[in-house]
């Protein structure tokens, strides 16, 4: 049975400190790659298999996008996004059915309340249900859907390995990764999620992360195209106070979260890193991705410090701050 690395494969990458204790250690692999692709550095087992959870949706955005599903913006940037559900993120996914002559119900994914507080407080006092709008893959799915309406493929079908849209965004992942896909589940929301090692998924997200719009190539203009309307709209991917909207917001980096302890990012120069906690903690992730491309030359210490203050690391006590999640690559 394919499974992922082991507690003797990994090394430590992030310690919860309290009052002076360290209370606990998130051990993991990651790897980062250079500007130009090569290995610049590694830690625990990148050769190890993964799903890549959220962190593979850059991808199959991609795939949606090249078998003809027509976004740009907005709906470009909703279609990688791991949203919060807020009103404006669901008014973007309702504007990606409508383009398909869609609705709601067509979505695949499951009814969730939305992630963000707000809106879901609304929306109890409202005494209203989960929706699948509101479900944080919904753009993805939207997305997926009207690919299959561009080319006449059966959207109750959709999320079935074997259907024609799945079929082509896992050759595309083979593709970018440089890899065949060693296993294939159902992700929480119920499209298809592929085993494939932390090192191509690096591969994968830096080809994406250093495509061009001027490209000769459609891919690479698609995946230009991508990381900008992220880079432009960060609120879309995620929402207000979420680590990778602050990250990109901040920093300007391509970032990607993923459940299971999964984070994929892009500086601005290309320098890619990708990473899984062992735990499937996420709380830790998106620091220490950070702390590997400051120790790559690839953001400014001063400029990640800043960042890490924005982000959820601090360990409470008594209503106080008394210690601090940290990396310790």
């Amino acid at each position: 049975m394919p499974e992922t690395f082991t507690a003797d494969a990994a090394v430590e990458l992030a310690v919860v400190e309290r009052s002076g204790f360290i209370e606990s250690r998130h051990v993991g692999s990651a790897i980062v790659l250079s500007p130009d692709g090569t290995v610049a550095g590694t830690w625990g087992d990148p050769s190890a298999l993964v799903f890549p959870r959220s962190s593979m949706k850059p991808l199959q955005a991609l795939g949606s996008i090249t078998a003809g599903a027509s976004v740009e913006g907005l709906q470009l940037a909703l279609s990688t996004a791991s949203h919060t559900g807020t009103d404006s993120h669901a008014a973007v996914v309702r504007e990606i059915l409508a383009a398909g002559g869609l609705g709601e119900d067509d979505l695949g994914c499951p009814p969730a309340w939305p992630g963000d507080q707000s809106t879901r407080d609304d929306m109890v006092r409202e005494l209203g249900q989960p929706t699948r709008v509101r479900m944080n893959c919904s753009g993805k799915h939207a997305t997926m859907l009207l690919a299959c309406v561009a080319n006449e493929w059966d959207t109750a079908t959709y999320l079935e390995p074997n259907h024609p849209l799945q079929i082509h965004i896992r050759e595309l992942i083979e593709r970018m990764t440089g890899e065949r896909m060693a296993a294939t589940a159902v992700d929480g929301c119920g499209a298809p999620v592929y085993a494939m090692t932390l090192a191509g998924l690096a591969r994968a997200i830096h080809r994406i992360g250093g495509s061009s719009e001027s490209s000769p190539f459609a891919l690479h203009r698609s995946a230009g195209a991508l990381v900008r309307a992220v880079r432009e709209n960060p609120w879309a991917i995620a929402g207000p106070g979420r680590p990778d909207t602050v990250l990109i917001d901040r920093l300007g980096v391509f970032a990607k979260g993923g459940a299971e302890g999964v984070h994929v990012m892009v500086a601005p120069d290309g320098t890619t890193v990708a990473l899984k906690m062992l735990d499937g903690s996420g709380r830790a992730t998106a620091a220490v991705a950070l702390r590997i491309l400051e120790k790559a030359g690839a953001l400014r210490a001063a400029d990640v410090a800043d960042a890490m203050s924005l982000l959820p690391l601090s360990v409470t006590g008594g209503g106080h701050d008394v210690g601090s999640i940290r990396p310790t690559v």
